[in-house]
């Protein structure tokens, strides 16, 4: 079973917001997950992004991967957090 971290589209048409979630890499992008470890706000001004980073080190050690976006987004809210 692989596993991923991912986002899982939420909110409103034309309104969207995600959650930062870990899945199972065969199921559907809005289904079955296995935790929610934060959640990303492109609508709002500054973009808002929340994860619980000992969540998200617990399961890339375990072996879980990150979709590049997620990547991303683990990079950006490192550094809001140093700041």
């Amino acid at each position: 079973m692989s596993v991923r971290i991912r986002l899982k589209r939420m909110g409103a048409k034309k309104r969207p917001f995600y959650r930062i979630v870990v899945a199972d890499s065969r199921s559907p992008r809005d289904g079955r997950f296995i935790e929610e470890i934060g959640y990303y706000n492109p609508t709002t001004d500054p973009k808002t992004i929340k994860i619980d980073q000992e969540k998200a080190q617990k399961w890339i050690s375990q072996g879980a991967q990150p979709s590049e976006t997620v990547k991303s987004l683990l990079g950006q809210a490192a550094e809001l957090e140093n700041k």
